[in-house]
């Protein structure tokens, strides 16, 4: 019936009918998606929704930190302030450092770049809470090669970084914002230096929650299961949690 069709139909009506059969099959139908308060050349918010609530990509981070609360104990290091080992390492933590770039921060116990980190003792950390700062690393394998170096022994990293997101105009400014990754991206980069069986890497978002987080919407404007639905085709999170092996003494 199909071939007879095509061969009694002219090539302009056989054109004409498939492009009406596929505006019917398409939900919702070409050209009739309403865009409502997202058609804009704008975002609703150029700091990743701050001014608006819980970030998006906060939301995933917490979530992450969370399942692995545990491994927040012993001496902490964390990137520039210790908000994530106050608020999730408990009575655990007995010791809890900062580590930021450069001079003048307050809350810096630690400066040094992670790239020439010579001056940080080797073995030092039971846990490392390491959150949307790779992306701001120019040189990614010497900054994960120091970060391996001063874990010790057994020590959890702990790390987060972005898939789909917004440039940071503030970081661009200061030291530059330089990568986004996926979760292919970032199994070799840590299972090549802390070894792919001590490597787990989970990934959060949805095309929904990445559109919003684009435009700068507050996790609190979406549903809890618009949020927490999983397309690992959107990557707006991206986590790994890295144990430093144990090496066997003869």
């Amino acid at each position: 019936m199909k071939a007879t069709l095509k061969a009694l139909l002219p090539v302009p009506a056989r054109h004409w009918l498939r492009a009406k059969f596929q505006r019917l099959t398409v939900r919702p139908p070409v050209g009739s998606v309403r865009f409502g308060d997202l058609r804009r050349l704008r975002p609703i918010s150029r700091v990743f929704g701050f001014d608006r609530g819980l970030c998006i990509d906060r939301y995933y981070i917490e979530d992450f930190l969370s399942w692995y609360a545990e491994d927040i104990q012993g001496h902490v290091l964390e990137i520039g302030e210790d908000t994530y080992t106050r608020r999730f390492g408990g009575e655990g933590v007995v010791r809890s450092d900062v580590l930021h770039v450069q001079e003048g921060n307050p809350k810096a116990t630690v400066v040094a770049d992670l790239t020439c980190a010579d001056s940080i003792p080797t073995d030092a950390f039971d846990c490392i809470i390491f959150t949307q700062t790779l992306q701001f690393i120019y040189d990614v394998r010497a900054a994960i090669r120091h970060l391996h170096r001063i874990l010790k022994p057994g020590g959890v990293l702990l790390a987060t970084f972005p898939g789909i997101s917004q440039i940071s105009r503030y970081d661009m400014e200061r030291w530059g914002d330089f990568w986004r990754f996926t979760d292919a991206s970032a199994r070799r980069l840590f299972g090549d230096i802390f070894g792919p069986d001590s490597v787990t890497i989970t990934t959060y978002g949805n095309v929904l929650a990445a559109c919003a987080f684009l435009h700068g919407l507050a996790a609190h404007e979406l549903k809890q299961e618009e949020l927490d639905y999983h397309d690992p085709d959107y990557q707006v999170i991206i986590t790994v949690r890295a144990v430093k092996v144990k090496e066997d003494r003869q």
